[in-house]
C-alpha cells in the first residue's frame, strides 16, 4: 500500500473522512468515537469531493437536509480545516482493482483513494475493513 510522502520530523498522519464521519465530525460530534476523534484532532484531514457529490444526491433525494451546498462544503471545508482530495485517473484506476464487497458507490470511490493515496480511512463502516485500506474508528 502507497504511504502519502510526508517531509519533516513533525509531520502529522494524513487520513481521509468518509462523508458520515465529516457529517458527524461538523454537526454530532459526540457520534464519532474516541480513537476517531483523536485522529481528527492530530491529523491532516483530507475530504475527497466524492462527499461533496453525495451530499448532493443524498440532498437531491431528501435524505439530508442542507440548503444551500456551495457554502455548506466551503464552510465544512474551513472549519474542518481539511485538504480537499479531488478524483484522480490513478483512483479510478484503484476502484477498477477493488473486489466487489460494498455496493455503494460513493464508499467505494472513497476506498479506493483511500487505497491509491496510501491514507488510513476515518470510518465506521465494518464492510470496509474488508478492504486492503487500514481504518480507524
Amino acid at each position: 500500500m502507497k504511504r502519502p510522502k510526508r517531509s519533516g520530523a513533525g509531520a502529522r498522519p494524513a487520513h481521509l473522512l468518509d462523508t458520515g464521519t465529516l457529517l458527524w465530525a461538523l454537526g454530532s460530534p459526540e457520534r464519532l468515537s474516541e480513537r476517531a476523534r483523536r485522529s481528527l484532532d492530530a491529523g491532516e484531514n483530507i475530504v475527497s469531493v466524492a462527499s461533496y457529490w453525495e451530499a448532493v444526491v443524498k440532498t437531491q433525494k431528501g435524505l439530508l437536509s442542507i440548503p444551500d451546498l456551495a457554502t455548506w462544503w466551503r464552510r465544512a471545508t474551513e472549519l474542518m480545516a481539511v485538504r480537499t482530495l479531488p478524483i484522480r485517473a490513478s483512483h479510478v484506476t484503484a476502484l477498477a482493482a477493488l473486489p466487489a464487497l460494498h455496493k455503494d458507490p460513493f464508499d467505494r470511490i472513497l476506498i479506493a483513494q483511500a487505497v491509491a493515496e496510501g491514507l488510513d480511512f476515518v470510518t465506521n463502516d465494518e464492510h470496509i475493513s474488508a478492504y486492503p485500506v487500514r481504518t480507524i474508528w
